[in-house]
């Protein structure tokens, strides 16, 4: 299928040159194969972007382009045309590549690209440190009230001797004798294309550009020494297993004098004796007995903030549930809290003597007359 490169490019048949460059500069930009990479959709823009350009600021591959169309520049017949290496199946990745580095003058204008300002492109020494991962286990009451937790934590601090850069105190960097300071290496090969310069980051400074010549005898030149340091941190209420707070700037430091990481703190809620979280709510079982179910009671209940009174109705069953409002975990970053869930249960009492054998066998007595045959068994309900 024909293809329309002046639609490729998003320019008019009119367009100068420069109108041309500019609207290719735009796409090739945007599908670079080092912005893209693995894209094979992007990649193909952008070799057809290339296709485009190539012989639209071709004047002689344009005349002949818009008189007679690709045909024409594959050697078709058409007004004696010599043939061109481009088309559908002529124009690959290199010489895409080749086209967009001829197109903006080898390397120049490549850092813009790239969004780079250096034009030796030396790597800046200091980087920023690594972050640090801790998970704090925590108890059903410290989430009920929020807690400060004190933790010792291992991680990399500025060298006190050496402040960071590396050096032995009292001597200095010097500059990198491989790369002359630029922190790159460039190695020029030609092929076929032409000259290709290939730029790799510089191995005796790893891309700084300067070198130790004594090392600092408390960090070997690192700049960084372990250290254990003990870090306050302020858990608020509410918070589950998987929440996380991020304490910017207390993780390792960054190497020559670069900033400090973050901490991730990843809580971890604790199994706890009674009580089984549900979101903010909290459930626990309540073993009563016959008499106070049948009879009903007033039995004091645990909560996350202490003991409270909780009425029992009399005819109470097995599994029947009870609320307690606003007993249970609040709410995260908003107020309120959840209600705490009582399930009833009857504690039958095991290891009777004669005497409480007899009282029972005088109540079951009486229960037969109040129960039918047929309301002992009924539908499982779920």
């Amino acid at each position: 299928m024909a293809r329309d490169y002046y639609e490729i490019l998003g320019v008019n048949r009119n367009s100068t040159p420069d109108e041309i460059k500019k609207a290719y500069r735009q796409i090739a930009m945007k599908y670079h194969p080092d912005k893209n990479p693995g894209n094979k959709e992007a990649e193909e823009k952008f070799k057809v972007a290339a296709e485009a350009y190539s012989v639209l600021t071709d004047p002689e591959k344009r005349k002949i382009y818009d008189q007679y169309g690709e045909d024409g520049l594959k050697g078709g017949g058409f007004g004696g045309a010599q043939g061109f290496s481009g088309g559908a199946y002529g124009f690959d990745l290199s010489d895409a590549l080749r086209t967009f580095m001829e197109g903006f003058g080898g390397f120049g204008g490549f850092d813009d690209f790239f969004g780079g300002g250096d034009r030796h492109g030396r790597r800046s020494s200091s980087q920023t440190g690594s972050d640090l991962k801790i998970k704090i286990p925590l108890t059903l009451e410290e989430i009920n009230t929020g807690v400060n937790k004190k933790i010792k934590i291992k991680r990399l601090e500025i060298c006190e001797q050496c402040e960071g850069t590396g050096a032995k105190p009292g001597t200095s960097r010097l500059t990198c004798p491989v790369c002359k300071g630029t922190g790159e290496i460039r190695e020029i090969s030609r092929s076929i294309f032409g000259q290709m310069v290939n730029v790799r980051p510089c191995s005796n400074c790893r891309g700084e550009g300067t070198v130790i010549e004594h090392r600092c005898p408390a960090c070997g030149g690192e700049g960084r020494i372990k250290e254990s340091k003990e870090v306050s941190i302020d858990i608020p209420a509410g918070v589950s297993t998987g929440n996380y707070k991020t304490m910017h700037g207390e993780g390792n430091a960054g190497s020559r004098k670069g900033a400090n990481g973050d901490l991730i703190v990843i809580f971890e809620e604790k199994p706890h004796e009674f009580f089984i979280r549900n979101d903010d709510d909290v459930l626990i079982d309540l073993w009563v007995t016959p008499s106070e179910a049948v009879l009903g009671s007033e039995i004091e209940a645990p909560t996350l903030n202490g003991r409270v009174n909780l009425t029992i109705p009399s005819g109470t069953q097995p599994g029947k549930l009870l609320r307690l409002k606003h007993k249970g975990i609040p709410h995260l970053n908003r107020s309120g809290r959840g209600d705490q869930i009582v399930r009833i249960q009857i504690l039958v009492p095991e290891n009777l003597t004669e005497k409480e054998k007899d009282i029972y066998r005088e109540i079951g007595k009486f229960e037969a007359k109040k129960i039918h045959k047929e309301s002992r068994y009924s539908k499982i309900r779920y």
